[in-house]
Order: structure tokens, then C-alpha cells, then sequence
């Protein structure tokens, strides 16, 4: 029997691939199981991990330690069978620490919105100066093809995307921490919201080491109190477009269709230029910050700047997936009211034809914790379809629906319509409303996703 140092339940996650990824390229032997095949789990198996379809038992082999998800229920037989072992059973958050720990430099993103692009971001572009980093982030980055990855097991860099949705975020001590913003969200976990989220925070910094710093967007007020909050910390450096008090400021900003340029000062004295090839205001926060980390973290600005223009954003960030008829479908991860407001944003300032949005809440908690927000949020649609909830494991809560919530906006002047039904369904009613020069953006973290492999099937088969 071959003895396997790691077993991962649910491995083809977007979260747990990535860390299998950077056991096997450390040498360590991996196995795990999942209820289907996809592509993480086929480039696992190429990496000579053994993985099983479907969770079984004797999926257990030799005595690995193994390494659950949130996700995991208690009933898992392979669960069951580990703790009838007695084999040790850890967290993905507590492997992610055990992993940093290892590396110098320890690089990791926070905060409400944006954790993705940025470490992804930031990755890539110690990737393409030639860093070798390690790093696991929530998302592929096209470029790199790839979510996870470890280019030389010895090198300075480990660059990771911590979540706070769970409260985990507490487990590590990263080098260099950017926060890009705060407010409240995960309602499920922080009942109280913001406030529930920034004393989680709290108990972040106080374990960081003294030598740690935190890069901190000073426009964002849930920064700014958090700040306040812990003035015996001072580890924070700051960025920002607005705050003129801030270490780093980005000035003289240009829009060009979907791009945007922009300087970077550090105590105003100017650094250099950097361009992008992504869309948005909330962008240029994301790209100011990896930036500032970079340079703390003790890269030259001439390092990575020139690398910033390549960088085509992460999957599911204002990504194509469809285009037809002159009709292009963007798909968004987008899934919270500032995302949401973000992106529309963002869409407005490059097209002037129609804007079209395809919402679909993710959690009751969330649709019903934001329905005000949310409805404002889609105000700067021309017209908005509303879909079913994604319940992502939640019970469904008693209150407003999407349909009501089509209603009221209905009431209020607005163009916006529920469509019930699955993706695949929505798709076909949806359909036939489009028009040519439609920009179509698809919102939420469900299967919403399918949406415009969708709708590119009916119009190559009504063509």
C-alpha cells in the first residue's frame, strides 16, 4: 500500500486543488476524491496525484492526514472513516497556514471585495518578473492557467488569497497583508455584520508579528474605522485615490475603453506609471495596492510595472463568455451590492449601447440581508432579469423573493423582469429580450456562470 501524506475530501475545489497543487510540486505524495472529473482534477492526476470519483471509505489508504473544506458534512463516509482511524483532520485554512509558514515572505489578500484579483494580480506578476512564487488563489489567472502552483519550492514568495467569510482568516501571520476594503457581508457568519467583521480583524492584527505590514485602502470607511480601532498597531501603510494623507496615491488617472492608466506616488514622490487592461475605478484600487505590497515586500517599481498591462484579469472577473449576433455576454463573479455597483460601473464607462444584467442572489441570508442594497445596486442596468436563489447549501429563509423584488423595481420605474426556472431554462426565456449591441453581464457565484455557454447554444442553433 503506498503511503500518501495528504488526502483531500472534495480535491477538485477551487480552494483545495490549489493546495494539492503546491503539496505535489513540494514532493509530498497526495490523493483525494470528488463526485465528478474536472480540469483541476485533471491536471492533479497529471501531477501524479490519485484521485477517486465519488467519496467512498476505502478512498482512505495508508494513514494521510486529511484535509476537509467547510463544505464537508459531518456524514462524509470518508470523514467517518478517518476519525474511526484516529488520523488527523485538518482545516484547508490550517493547511494553508502550515504551508506559509514555510516561506519567507509571506504575501496574503483580505478584506471584503477583491481578494482574488489581487493576489491573483500579484502572482502573476512575481510569475512574470521571475520570482518563482508559490501561491494558492480562488480563482484561475488566465495567463498563468492555473489557481495554484509552486514555481520553486525554495524560493522568497508565497502569495495567498485568505478568506474572512468563516472567521479563518485569523490562522495566519502573513509578512505583507493588503485589505482592500471592509464592510459587511457573510451574513450567516457575522450576524452583526461589519461590526462582527472588524472585530474578527482585530484578532488578526494582534497575532501579526511586529515586523508585519498591513497595506490598507484609506478610502474604504470600514478601513478607515478598523484603522481607529487599532491605533496600537503600526504596521499600516496606506493607499488611496481620494486621501491625500495616504503613503501611496494614484493621480492622473485616464479611462481608454476597457483599460486605464494611471501614476503611482509613494510619499509624493512619483515612482512610475502603470497601464491596465481591465476595467474600472475598483481596478485601479486593486492594482494601487499589489503595487504597495510589492514594493513593502521589497521589489523595485521596475521590477513588475511593465507586466501590469498583460495582466487580462481573473476567471469569472468581467470575463467573456459568449459573444454572438453583436451581442457579447460578460460572466462576473459579482455577488454582493458593491461588486455589483462596481462592475455596472465600470460597463457604463466604455459602452454606450444597452446594458443588460442577469442577477442571481447567492444566499437567502445575503439576497434578504441586502435586498435594499441590492436593489439599488442594479438601478444602472437598462434592464434587469432576476433569477431564483442560488442557495449554496442554505435552507431557504422566510421574507422577500425575486419576485418581489422584480415587482418593486417594476413599481419604480425601472425595466426588470424574474425568470424562473434553472440556467438552462432562464437562458431560453431571456433569449429572444436581447438585442443586437446588447452588453450582457451575468452576476453571482452560482451556476449562473453557465449562463452564456447558454445562450451562445441557442443562437448557433436558431442560426
Amino acid at each position: 500500500m503506498e503511503n500518501i501524506d495528504y488526502h483531500f475530501i472534495a480535491i477538485g475545489g477551487i480552494g483545495q486543488s490549489a493546495l494539492a497543487n503546491i503539496l505535489l510540486k513540494e514532493g509530498k505524495k497526495v490523493s483525494g476524491s470528488d463526485i465528478s472529473k474536472s480540469k483541476y482534477i485533471d491536471k492533479l492526476e497529471a501531477l501524479g496525484a490519485k484521485i477517486y470519483i465519488g467519496h467512498r471509505e476505502e478512498n482512505i489508504q495508508g494513514s494521510p492526514v486529511v484535509v476537509v473544506s467547510s463544505a464537508i458534512k459531518e456524514d462524509n463516509p470518508e470523514l467517518k472513516k478517518a476519525k474511526e482511524l484516529g488520523l488527523k483532520v485538518i482545516h484547508r485554512s490550517d493547511l494553508l497556514k502550515i504551508i506559509s509558514d514555510n516561506y519567507p515572505c509571506f504575501i496574503g489578500f483580505c478584506g471584503t471585495h477583491g481578494k482574488t484579483t489581487t493576489s491573483g494580480m500579484c502572482a502573476y506578476l512575481l510569475s512574470k518578473s521571475g520570482k518563482k512564487p508559490c501561491y494558492a488563489i480562488g480563482g484561475i489567472i488566465p495567463e498563468l492557467n492555473t489557481n495554484g502552483e509552486c514555481e520553486d519550492k525554495n524560493t522568497k514568495y508565497f502569495v495567498a488569497e485568505l478568506d474572512e467569510s468563516d472567521g479563518t482568516v485569523v490562522k495566519y501571520s502573513p509578512k505583507i497583508t493588503l485589505i482592500n476594503n471592509l464592510e459587511a457581508d457573510h451574513l450567516d457568519f457575522y450576524k452583526n455584520g461589519l461590526a462582527d467583521i472588524l472585530k474578527t480583524f482585530k484578532e488578526f492584527i494582534l497575532k501579526l508579528d511586529n515586523s508585519s505590514k498591513i497595506i490598507i485602502n484609506t478610502d474604504n470607511d470600514g478601513n478607515c474605522e478598523l484603522i481607529k480601532q487599532n491605533d496600537q498597531y503600526n504596521g499600516f501603510v496606506s493607499y488611496a485615490i481620494n486621501d491625500e494623507n495616504a503613503v501611496y496615491k494614484a493621480k492622473n488617472i485616464a479611462y481608454n475603453g476597457l483599460g486605464s492608466s494611471f501614476e503611482v506616488f509613494r510619499d509624493n514622490k512619483l515612482l512610475g506609471k502603470i497601464e491596465l487592461s481591465i476595467p474600472g475605478e475598483h481596478n485601479i484600487y486593486n492594482a494601487l495596492g499589489v503595487c504597495a505590497s510589492l514594493i513593502e515586500a521589497g521589489l523595485d517599481f521596475n521590477d513588475f510595472a511593465k507586466y501590469f498591462t498583460t495582466f487580462s484579469g481573473m476567471g469569472r472577473r468581467f470575463q467573456k463568455s459568449a459573444e454572438f449576433n453583436n451581442i457579447k455576454i460578460i460572466d462576473d463573479y459579482a455577488h454582493h451590492p458593491s461588486e455589483i455597483m462596481a462592475t455596472l460601473k465600470a460597463a457604463k464607462s466604455y459602452k454606450e449601447g444597452r446594458i443588460v444584467a442577469i442577477f442571481q442572489p447567492h444566499r437567502y441570508s445575503r439576497f434578504l440581508g441586502f435586498y435594499n442594497e441590492f436593489k439599488q445596486a442594479l438601478k444602472s442596468a437598462d434592464i434587469t432579469f432576476i433569477l431564483d436563489v442560488y442557495a449554496a447549501s442554505e435552507k431557504p429563509i422566510e421574507g422577500k423573493t425575486p419576485k418581489d423584488f422584480a415587482n418593486e423595481q417594476t413599481q419604480a420605474g425601472l425595466k426588470c423582469e424574474y425568470i424562473s426556472g434553472t440556467i438552462k431554462e432562464a437562458a431560453e426565456k431571456i433569449y429572444d429580450k436581447l438585442e443586437q449591441n446588447d452588453l450582457v453581464l451575468t452576476f453571482g457565484a452560482g451556476d449562473i456562470t453557465k449562463m452564456g455557454g447558454e445562450l451562445n447554444g441557442l443562437y448557433l442553433h436558431k442560426k
